[in-house]
């Protein structure tokens, strides 16, 4: 039997872990790993097809992802999680559950994130993100579709318990890649899922 693992890479809406999170997947299926890739953002509209980004809708959404997760990684798959996952409970709830898992942090100021996220074109998220909840909060200005944005209208909850956390205010994407990846393949040496 296959051993499965599990990779969760949590950070600021922009901090970069979706790019970090594809790249690593197609690496390591080079590998001849079975790896599958879940982004929150593509499975909440499974999840819920007309999201409300409401609190409850959150919690729900989080345990929903988790537990796919769990139930692939269980079947024997690296599972790839690219999820915000803002509250530490997310990830503790993997954790406790499943063995071999790592959070991956990818950890930058709200600064760096607003600068990458206000490059990033309208796709499975709303553009200017943040440049939207600043506004909202300053004026009170709503804005269909927005929820509460991580960073400014709720804390990102860092856990000291995260097996690997790359600062990337700072680095290249090319450098960054580099240490996800010799992190990645260290990790699954170590855990004896592959040489």
């Amino acid at each position: 039997m296959k051993t499965g693992f599990i990779f969760w890479f949590v950070g600021l809406p922009g901090c970069g872990k979706s790019s970090l999170a594809r790249f690593l997947a197609e690496k390591l299926a080079t590998k001849g790993l079975d790896i599958v890739l879940l982004e929150m953002d593509e499975r909440r509209k499974k999840y819920f097809p007309q999201p409300s980004y409401t609190k409850e809708e959150r919690e729900l959404a989080y345990q929903m992802f988790a537990e796919e997760g769990l139930a692939l990684a269980k079947e024997g798959k690296g599972v790839i999680l690219d999820g915000t996952a803002y509250k530490q409970k997310y990830r503790s709830f993997l954790r406790a559950r499943f063995s071999p898992f790592a959070e991956i942090y990818v950890k930058c100021t709200l600064n760096t994130a607003m600068e990458r996220e206000s490059k990033r074109p309208q796709g499975k998220v709303m553009a200017n993100l943040y440049a939207k909840a600043l506004e909202r909060k300053k004026t009170g200005k709503q804005f269909p579709g927005l929820g509460e944005v991580i960073g400014v209208d709720v804390p990102f909850e860092e856990d000291s318990k995260a097996e690997f956390t790359l600062e990337n205010d700072f680095l290249s994407l090319e450098e960054a890649r580099e240490k996800i990846y010799a992190f990645a393949i260290n990790w699954l040496k170590e855990k004896g899922v592959c040489e």
